[in-house]
């Protein structure tokens, strides 16, 4: 009996330490810790789990469970599962890491394009006048133009943003990075 006790020790154990550097990782990436600790703990779990299991799992709050599981619902780290009989909202989370990454980097990474295209939009209806003053001087002009080629090369870049970001979105990423069909060590 003492060796069931011990190898549940560990198991439990061997989930914390995952846990937590899925917490540490999201962390990482602009996540709440809480929030990627309970993705953590969502992700070991064999059934759906409600706020009021996610809250005594982790000993936080039933609205900082609220908040947690709505930030990954964003996207698409936890989905709401429909049980028959039951009153209560469930969560299932998404186990396949290749489909979080995707759901989670696109979006992220189309939040980054948007917002920086709108910024580069407005610079350029301040800068493209200057190149056509009159009254302007050279410096600013030389420094308008730099700054306008700069611009220009971040467009770039954002198209690359897109493309890369819509070939996760598709899965066509994994054309040129297939995913391995076993661990290699």
């Amino acid at each position: 009996m003492t060796h069931l006790k011990h190898y549940q020790q560990q198991l439990e154990q061997a989930k914390d330490i995952v846990i937590n550097s899925i917490g540490e990782t999201m962390d990482l990436y602009g996540v709440n810790r809480s929030v990627g600790n309970l993705y953590g703990t969502m992700v070991f779990e064999q059934k759906s789990m409600t706020l009021d299991e996610m809250r005594t799992e982790l000993q936080m709050s039933k609205p900082s469970m609220s908040a947690g599981v709505k930030k990954l619902q964003e996207f698409d780290g936890v989905k709401q599962q429909f049980i028959r009989g039951s009153r209560k909202q469930h969560f299932i989370a998404e186990k396949d890491f290749f489909n979080f990454f995707g759901n989670f980097f696109s979006q992220k990474w189309n939040r980054e394009i948007k917002l920086n295209l709108v910024a580069i939009q407005r610079a350029e209806k301040l800068l493209l006048p200057i190149l056509t003053a009159e009254d302007a001087s050279p410096e600013v002009i030389k420094e308008t133009k730099e700054m306008l080629e700069q611009i220009d090369h971040s467009k770039i870049y954002y198209a690359w943003l897109s493309s890369l970001s819509e070939a996760i979105h598709t899965g066509e990423i994994f054309d040129y990075f297939p995913i391995p069909n076993q661990i290699t060590d």
